[in-house]
């Protein structure tokens, strides 16, 4: 029994599924390898990262091994099995996850194309001037979204084209990639939803971020204002004086009848306590509608009307 062990999923520690062809896992080994090597990226503080990947790697690349573990699992994998020629000893990662690195990448020395004596030379294109593998800059996507989608929460799927390494592992080609994005009731304009490493891939860079921005669309009744949603009512003179009723459609299809008694002019409001948008944290919890006031002056009044203003207000 193997005592104190973290259990891994290597299929999910790889980003592949369990059907997953040997150069696709390959390919996705190659891009995380890149990405969260310590020599690689110093600013990487978790070097465990890097050896689960290794780990995943030294499994699932041996087709024995793999056929092991889907069988019987890690369990079965690291205890070992019955075999037709005996016990099959348990695997053991040995836990030189460099050693994987350079073998995979080919000699001793990944780094030696851009080392001179044990120091950097001059970078090739997309190493930066440490000799360590640049990631590229964050590409940015804009998520034009409706307001009732950040009411209610929605998924959203968006197809990108992205440069992708083929199965040679030296040249690239184009390809398109389907995004899906789950929308969470009461983001904000500028939320930021990353896919790490899901940019443009090359020889000699790590692959950047995609990042979708959400940007609201404008809303026909509405302004958002935070949680809160502003809602903007033309009131004729006679009604901002006396009082009426006012009737919102909400983002969810309800209709609000709102009494308003008191005298409003074009600088009141009124307040509607949880009517507005969900919390993003707490979407149980929500803003306010806020009712601004546009008073419509009448364009001319008869000499009788007019008196009988003058006679009310007087």
């Amino acid at each position: 029994m193997v005592v104190g062990m973290v259990k891994q999923d290597y299929y999910g520690t790889l980003g592949v599924t369990r059907d997953a062809e040997p150069f696709e896992i390959k390919k996705r080994f190659r891009q995380l390898s890149l990405k969260t090597h310590p020599d690689i990226n110093p600013a990487i503080e978790n070097e465990a990262e890097f050896d689960y990947i290794c780990e995943a790697y030294d499994v699932l690349s041996n087709s024995k091994r793999r056929a092991i573990y889907d069988a019987t699992g890690e369990e079965g994998l690291k205890n070992g099995i019955p075999g037709l020629a005996g016990f099959e000893e348990g695997y053991t990662f040995h836990g030189n996850s460099k050693e994987i690195f350079r073998d995979f990448f080919g000699g001793s020395n990944p780094f030696s194309d851009f080392l001179i004596n044990g120091h950097c030379g001059e970078a090739p294109q997309g190493l930066g001037a440490r000799g360590y593998l640049d990631q590229d800059a964050d590409v940015v996507h804009e998520l034009a979204v409706d307001l009732e989608d950040l009411y209610h929460g929605c998924s959203k799927k968006v197809k990108v084209q992205r440069r992708v390494m083929l199965d040679d592992g030296q040249t690239s080609g184009s390809r398109d990639k389907t995004f899906t994005i789950n929308l969470k009731r009461g983001w904000r304009e500028g939320t930021r939803i990353t896919f790490a490493g899901e940019g443009d891939e090359g020889p000699n860079n790590v692959a950047a971020d995609v990042v979708f921005v959400v940007k609201e669309k404008s809303h026909e009744r509405f302004l958002r204002a935070g949680n809160d949603l502003i809602h903007r009512v033309q009131l004729p003179l006679a009604k901002a004086l006396a009082g009426c009723t006012v009737t919102v459609q909400t983002l969810d299809g309800r209709r609000l009848n709102i009494p308003v008694s008191e005298i409003v002019n074009s600088s009141s409001e009124k307040r509607v306590k949880g009517e507005g948008m969900p919390w993003s944290k707490d979407p149980s919890q929500k803003g306010d509608l806020i009712l601004r006031f546009d008073v419509v002056f009448p364009a001319s009044l008869s000499p009788e009307k007019k008196e009988l203003v003058k006679r009310a207000l007087s």
